[in-house]
């Protein structure tokens, strides 16, 4: 298993109520990363003007409390691709939204909080 495949196996494991404020949010995450034994990093700069939520190794997470807009986080995506310390990125928000498999040449992966709530939804 990958480095990517063991953080998404992580993230799958948050149970994140339907109000949740963002530090909160990001709290469940280091917690499941912490849980699966990944070391991560929480508000790496990666370069001037672009900081990105957690690295854990080579794999970069992007926190969205709310559903993030398509094109704003592609480019958003973009900029973190092109930095050479970012192997893989990984999207944690809410609501999925349809985002290329890659960005820059990277591979890009989507958590959507909503889908691990299950039946609970209020």
């Amino acid at each position: 298993m990958d480095e990517a495949e063991r953080v998404m196996e992580a993230l799958e494991t948050i149970r994140c109520p339907a109000v949740c404020t963002e530090a909160e949010l990001h709290g469940l995450i280091a917690e499941a990363l912490d849980r699966a034994g990944l070391q991560a990093c929480h508000e790496v700069t990666l370069a001037p003007r672009c900081r990105i939520d957690f690295m854990a190794g080579s794999v970069g997470l992007e926190v969205k409390k709310s559903r993030p807009v398509r094109g704003a986080l592609h480019r958003q995506l973009l900029r973190y691709a092109a930095c050479p310390q970012v192997e893989a990125l990984v999207v944690v928000a809410p609501r999925g939204v349809n985002l290329p498999k890659t960005a820059g040449g990277k591979r890009v992966y989507m958590v959507c909080l909503e889908r691990l709530w299950g039946i609970s939804l209020p």
